[in-house]
């Protein structure tokens, strides 16, 4: 028993114990307001939530005793699994209730999976490794070298693209330039790249983007108005929905709109207008307080990393959060388009949970690791030191 609680007080010394707690805070702050959310409809959201949080938590532990290096190295298996589960989509994909993309797999228990999920997982590791070559070999400044990186991102972006979900690639889109500048990357090619997508406005406008896409974008300057019946009903609602709210809002399980499910999407996209009815600014300043947190406590590890593997694992989870908060919360207000993308830890959805959790796991690894490589470090400090009394 002594040998259980040993182990047990290890892992938490040498993983983040604030950061377990925020996650474990935002996840029991998500399930209060999908239960709440339930009263508009007959699914369980609730059910599939507990499923993918009770998974989830449970791989971000194995993967925080599990050593991130071990899946560096092994890069290729990550490649292989993406390619599979991208694969997986073309042959069985689905379209779910909500959505307007076939990225999506049926899953037995009258569950639904999206692989860009893990996909999205895969390439913080071969990125990581990828950026880590390149850094070693003191190349990551060369032209070549930036094109090889460009070319590893636009693969995965190609395939979730042909696939609908371009709120997905544009989040892949985030993870490769905020890589690329902390690896290094000299900002000359960011204005390139900035420059050619300026150029090429019009080609996405006519050619990538449907007209569905062309009137979200569209209806956030529609100061008529007309656009609040149709491509602007959910944003707008939304708006409404919170300021109902006020101060402390109207209570959790009492919001009449929630009830109603008068806001399109509110139990995943648009979770944090449920949070605005129900528990008010007060509720809303909470969920950013935790959101934050994490998101310091990810730069933190960035920051303390050992190495460069570390240091981009972390740099690709603090994307990925950052992003997807930045882009949800101005869907919500309607600064940004309707694009589809989730509110980290928040949002309905056992695929985004999941991805999410493991996302901290690979965090954890790298603060786990890091202290076993200071730990040795004194070590060998300790033992020189004697040697040269």
């Amino acid at each position: 028993m002594s040998k259980i609680s040993d182990n047990i007080s290890d892992f938490f010394r040498r993983t983040d114990i604030v950061l377990w707690l925020l996650t474990l805070a935002a996840v029991i702050y998500s399930l209060l307001l999908i239960s709440s959310m339930q009263r508009s409809g007959t699914y369980s959201y609730l059910r599939s939530q507990l499923v993918a949080v009770g998974l989830g938590l449970l791989l971000a532990v194995v993967i925080a005793v599990a050593d991130f290096r071990f899946l560096i190295k092994r890069w290729y298996l990550a490649a292989l699994l993406a390619a599979a589960l991208a694969a997986l989509v073309f042959v069985f994909g689905i379209r779910v209730s909500g959505t307007d993309d076939t990225a999506w797999i049926a899953i037995p228990g009258g569950f639904s999976f999206q692989p860009s999920e893990i996909i999205k997982i895969c390439f913080i590791i071969t990125f990581s490794a990828h950026l880590s070559y390149l850094s070693e070999k003191d190349r990551i400044k060369h032209p070549i070298a930036v094109m090889s990186l460009l070319l590893h991102a636009l693969v995965p972006m190609t395939i979730i693209h042909i696939q609908g979900d371009d709120g997905t690639v544009l989040i892949f889109g985030m993870i490769f330039l905020i890589m690329c500048f902390v690896a290094g990357v000299q900002l000359r090619y960011f204005a390139v790249l900035g420059g050619a997508l300026l150029i090429g406005i019009p080609l996405i406008w006519n050619l990538f983007l449907n007209d569905e896409h062309r009137n979200r974008f569209l209806a956030l300057f529609d100061l008529d108005g007309n656009a609040m019946t149709n491509y602007g009903w959910q944003q707008y609602q939304g708006k409404v929905s919170i300021a109902s709210g006020g101060l402390t809002g109207q209570g959790l399980f009492n919001g009449q709109r929630v009830a109603y499910g008068i806001v399109p999407e509110q139990e995943n996209d648009f979770i944090f207008t449920v949070v605005g009815e129900e528990l008010g600014f007060i509720g809303c300043l909470i969920v950013l307080a935790l959101l934050f947190g994490i998101i310091l406590k990810v730069i933190l590890n960035v920051k303390n990393a050992t190495c460069l593997e570390g240091r981009f694992i972390c740099t690709g989870v603090f994307a990925v959060f950052a992003s997807q908060t930045v882009i949800n919360l101005g869907m919500v207000l309607g600064f940004f388009p309707v694009i589809g993308i989730t509110l980290p830890l928040f949002s309905a959805g056992g695929s985004s949970a999941l991805s999410t959790l493991l996302c901290i796991g690979l965090v954890q690894s790298v603060r786990s690791h890091n202290i076993d490589d200071m730990d040795t470090a004194n070590i060998r400090r300790g033992s020189e030191a004697r040697i040269r009394i």
